[in-house]
């Protein structure tokens, strides 16, 4: 009759550790029933369970370990395991597992603990942590960002509860926390598409215009008032666009030149391109600027409004159908069935009200430094960080960009 056993290993990390142990196990035909380890700061935390096959064999087995642990200066401890406790467990990996994602500057032990806390008081147990962005600097001003991911299993009975009090802490911490399932989608996204405006560029490109038009501060108002939702956007573009009426067509080359990226935007869009992701700008804003982005980035997509210019001025009009939100939703489904592609396998980021339909629309929605209504509608958000703390809702690794 065979005999289960847990064993767990720690000490100094070394090469050829597991070839040693399981040599051992191996010359006692022992069967591996799971098996795991971590490594921080070069020590190791080593487990097996392991079923052997021969009871009377448990005791050579532990023996012959013991000795080779011992020369190896590591610790052991053993532990039998009934074959009732086994298929409870192994029942137990059946039920369904979720990616809990904490990004901050730096993380801190409040952060995990409030965390997990409702990761427990949900139902949900922890079954692996794991550190996603590179290794701190000593120096914390020098950490720019820090992300942990946290593999929980279970059935929460409110997952929209859930998803409030993730963001409750998010806002009291100034942390960004993404709950998500661990499906076959999430590391399988083939497409990222952008709003361009306050996501890709740190500006409302049309409030610069206005600036230059001499009529800042009522465009601004507008779009202040469309960003939180509380202007219809086609109804409100038009209303601003009139404003731009007579602006001479050399200032769009000079705004153009001005437009500062927002913080991890080339670092997402290059990582993404290395990854064999392909990208687009979904824009309310205008073509002019997309595509000025587009050769500069190497986004494969654009769909923006044409701004219409009759000798060398701005006509206060744009040509052709105006991308709002609706607009942009359609266009996200188009490419994802020009890419052949699920519209799960699509990411999409904004930080507007009238990106919300895309957002809804994507396998996953991003709001980016987005408004309190657009946040709290939208599925998961980032506001505290850069644009390239996407990369860690797809399980992106900092060791996998060396």
């Amino acid at each position: 009759m065979s005999e289960l056993v847990l064993i767990n290993v720690s000490g100094r990390d070394k090469p050829g550790l597991t070839s040693e142990i399981t040599g051992i196990m191996g010359r006692y035909d022992v069967r591996i029933l799971d098996i795991g380890q971590a490594v921080i700061h070069d020590h190791l935390t080593w487990g097996i369970l392991a079923e052997i096959p021969d009871a009377t064999q448990t005791s050579p087995v532990i023996r012959d370990l013991l000795f080779c642990l011992h020369a190896l200066d590591l610790q052991v401890r053993f532990a039998p395991i009934t074959v009732e406790e086994y298929q409870q467990w192994a029942a137990g990996r059946n039920r369904a597992c979720y990616i809990v994602t904490l990004m901050s500057r730096d993380i801190q032990a409040e952060q995990i603990a409030r965390v997990s806390a409702i990761t427990a008081r949900h139902g949900l147990n922890i079954d692996n942590i794991s550190r996603l962005s590179a290794r701190p600097s000593l120096n914390r001003a020098e950490n720019r960002i820090a992300c942990v991911e946290f593999s929980v299993r279970g059935k929460p009975s409110d997952l929209e509860l859930l998803r409030a009090d993730f963001l409750k802490i998010a806002n009291e911490m100034d942390v960004d926390i993404a709950f998500q399932e661990d499906s076959i989608f999430r590391r399988n996204r083939r497409l990222v598409v952008f709003d361009m405006d306050s996501t890709l560029i740190e500006a409302e490109v049309i409030d610069e215009l206005a600036h230059k038009a001499g009529v800042g501060d009522q465009v601004a108002a507008i779009t202040e008032r469309a960003m939180q939702g509380e202007l219809d956007f086609s109804q409100s573009f038009a209303e601003r666009l009139s404003l731009l009426k007579g602006l001479d067509e050399a200032v769009l080359a000079e705004v153009a030149q001005s437009l500062q990226l927002t913080e991890g935007a080339e670092l997402l869009i290059s990582t993404l391109k290395a990854l064999g992701y392909r990208t687009a700008i979904l824009s309310g804003g205008f073509t002019y600027f997309a595509r000025h982005l587009q050769r500069k980035l190497g986004i494969d997509y654009v769909y923006a409004n044409e701004l219409d210019i009759d000798q060398g001025k701005v006509t206060g009009k744009v040509s052709g159908t105006i991308v709002d939100g609706q607009r942009k939703a359609e266009l996200l489904l188009e490419l994802a069935e020009r890419e052949h592609i699920s519209r799960e396998q699509v990411i999409a980021v904004g930080d507007g009200a009238n990106d919300l339909p895309m957002l809804s629309q994507a396998g996953l929605g991003v709001a980016f430094r987005a408004k309190p209504l657009v946040k709290k509608s939208a599925r998961h958000a980032i506001s505290t960080l850069g644009l390239d703390a996407v990369l860690y809702l797809i399980g992106f690794r900092e060791s996998e960009n060396r």
